[in-house]
């Protein structure tokens, strides 16, 4: 990517553009008053709700309006993309729409409902090509398919049309909010498409409002990035929230975020995973791990934000309901409820009596044990899993095990073994 390149900023009258060709297919989503957060932050809360979405999530606006911007000649070869999620279900879509036969590649492991939703929106218009085991060989197989057959590949981040479609999230907020300015904006950052197109709106039309981008701890490649000037790739990331863990950025997005953004912030997956049941549980809302980074990064600007107004981007809600054993317990180990240890039994009659009635208090659970008894020895050690009501149990709990010799190990600061039980 040359200089000249690098040097692109969405214009507004290119996403009004892009906002008048998404009518009919994004639907202008509401900018609804949360009267729980905002009482919890003494502030104006306000969600932008792009989960209601057609296809559960913002990235319709992207892929459409790039889609709908190529010539006769170019739709006519059809197009490429590689996603296992969100930009897969927005790129299926406007095939369909836009009579485009397209070649989806998606990890093999990709769940089957994510499958299926891609089919649904595409039908007879787009193929899915599963390959590989990770992104990124889905990635490398749909950039070979783009060379061999001259196709046309549809970035989910990466591309100005993209960026001005995920521009129009923010040209809406601005329009919607009739009460007065904006101080702050929370929003999601992945591959920086949502970050760059709605800073730059808001650069425009409303410059004194903060915008803050917010990452999983796990995949910080724009903080990283931003922190050193210059595009970094990260060697690792954690995938659990797979709709912001991207290794790198694009470069026109990384350009414009850098500029524009008031700040980088990381948040835990296990607080985006305690946010994600708060949400349904209290406000009956299925937001995705990607969506719901934006509202547990109120907690970090907590004192920032009172007496403001805030808007959190609810970017999306494609969460597989398989995943919810693992999300209440990424939660609990964050909340220090949920421990792992080594313990190790006498092999004698009552040994486990004796754990239960006089070692684990009133309150505590066991949810997880693996034990198998060893002959010829005087200690057997087993794997378990318990669940505190409050954390000042923690404590004492250690200090009963050590004292009657039940204590082996304590597993949730072990990586290497802990990977294994969660």
């Amino acid at each position: 990517m040359n200089v000249e390149e690098l040097k692109y900023v969405p214009e507004l009258k290119d996403v009004q553009l892009a906002a008048k060709n998404l009518k009919g297919v994004a639907i202008e989503t509401p900018l609804s008053y949360n009267l729980r957060y905002s009482k919890q932050y003494h502030s104006k809360v306000y969600f932008k709700r792009e989960d209601l979405q057609q296809v559960r999530s913002y990235k319709i606006r992207g892929a459409y309006n790039k889609m709908s911007s190529l010539n006769h000649e170019e739709k006519s070869k059809g197009i490429v993309c590689a996603s296992a999620g969100n930009h897969a279900q927005g790129v299926a879509l406007s095939c369909k729409v836009l009579q485009i036969k397209g070649s989806i590649f998606m990890p093999s492991p990709t769940p089957k409902q994510k499958i299926e939703q891609v089919k649904m929106f595409g039908e007879d218009y787009i193929d899915i090509v599963l390959v590989g085991d990770s992104f990124d060989d889905a990635y490398n197989a749909a950039i070979k398919q783009c060379n061999e057959l001259e196709k046309i590949f549809i970035h989910p981040f990466n591309d100005p049309k993209v960026i001005e479609g995920q521009a129009t999230v923010g040209l809406e907020i601005i329009n919607q909010m009739q009460e007065g300015k904006i101080d702050y904006v929370f929003l999601p950052v992945g591959g920086g498409g949502l970050a760059s197109g709605l800073s730059q709106m808001f650069k425009l039309l409303s410059p004194e409002t903060k915008i803050i981008g917010v990452e999983p701890k796990g995949a910080p490649s724009m903080s990283n990035s931003i922190q050193n000037d210059r595009n970094i790739e990260l060697g690792k990331i954690e995938n659990f929230v797979d709709g912001a863990a991207v290794k790198r950025v694009g470069d026109l997005t990384f350009s414009i975020a850098k500029q524009n953004l008031h700040d980088m912030i990381t948040v835990d997956e296990g607080h985006i995973c305690q946010t994600i049941l708060d949400l349904y549980n209290r406000e009956a809302i299925v937001a995705e791990p990607a969506a719901a980074l934006s509202i547990a990064a109120l907690e970090h600007y907590a004192e920032d934000i009172e007496g403001k107004t805030v808007v959190c981007v609810i970017s999306g809600s494609n969460n597989d309901i398989t995943r919810t054993a693992e999300i209440k317990e990424r939660a609990m180990l964050y909340a220090d409820l949920k421990h792992y240890f080594i313990v190790r039994f006498p092999q004698r009659a009552g040994a486990l009596r004796q754990f239960v009635a006089e070692i684990l208090g009133p309150n505590d659970d066991i949810t997880y044990f693996q034990y198998t008894k060893k002959t010829n020895r005087e200690n057997g050690a087993a794997v378990v899993g318990l669940e505190l009501k409050s954390k000042a149990d923690f404590e004492p709990l250690v200090e009963r095990m050590k004292e009657n010799n039940f204590y082996g190990d304590y597993l949730n600061n072990k990586p290497d073994l802990f990977q294994f039980l969660v």
